[in-house]
């Protein structure tokens, strides 16, 4: 009856992502994957550098009544869902238009792959601090 409960413990964990050490159990959390970024040995680094061109190629700078370009500082929270959709759970900023500027460019941000934990996807959040 031991030997039973100890194989059956030993392959309920033996996962890629599930580490157990005595009375310990780590899963181990993946960051979602950028399109382009699969291949990739850090995905990581990948997903990053995506994300800021992502941001240089698509934010569209507000003008002011004189033509002027708006600048500001914007805090945006967002995750990335289990179905790998880009999910904005807050903006916040001193402009309104830069606001709206930054709402707008987060809606492009294409599907991908999504976050596991433990090989089971799972939502994964990040705060961005932008300053435009």
């Amino acid at each position: 009856m031991f030997c039973f409960f100890l194989f059956t413990g030993a392959f309920t964990f033996a996962q890629d992502d599930v580490d157990v050490e005595g009375n310990t159990v780590t899963v181990r959390e993946k960051a979602p994957v950028w399109p382009g970024c699969e291949g990739s040995e850090d995905q990581k680094n990948c997903f990053n550098k995506k994300l800021m061109e992502h941001v240089k190629n698509n934010y569209k700078y507000p003008r002011n009544d004189k033509g002027e370009f708006i600048r500001g500082k914007v805090v945006v929270k967002m995750h990335i869902d289990e179905e790998g959709k880009a999910v904005v759970t807050s903006v916040k900023g001193d402009q309104k238009p830069v606001i709206a500027a930054v709402e707008d460019m987060l809606k492009k941000i294409p599907e991908m792959k999504p976050g596991t934990r433990g090989n089971s996807p799972t939502k994964i959040s990040y705060t961005l601090p932008l300053n435009l």
